[in-house]
């Protein structure tokens, strides 16, 4: 057995989960890897608009995607404990 790693890489999201929140990765034209994480805005014309939640969007050929998946939504944010004064 060699000592690699070897990940299966899966696109389990559809047109259907337009509205979901989903993680995605994608190759790159340099080929490397990226990954989005967001709301699926939508998926039309072979490309999957995605909104970040800094609100950025980003539009990723259906090509270029190498696997996605839909995800929990975002955690709330947590809030720091207050401190007491002395």
């Amino acid at each position: 057995m060699s000592g690699r790693f070897a990940a299966r890489l899966v696109v389990a999201v559809t047109s259907a989960d337009v509205g979901q929140r989903i993680s995605l990765r994608r190759r790159l034209p340099t080929g490397e890897y990226s990954d989005v994480v967001g709301m699926l805005e939508s998926w039309s014309g072979g490309t999957l608009a995605v909104r970040r939640r800094t609100g950025e969007l980003v539009e990723v050929p259906e090509d270029a995607m190498v696997a996605a998946k839909v995800v929990p939504p975002q955690p709330p944010p947590r809030r720091r404990p207050r401190r007491e004064d002395d």
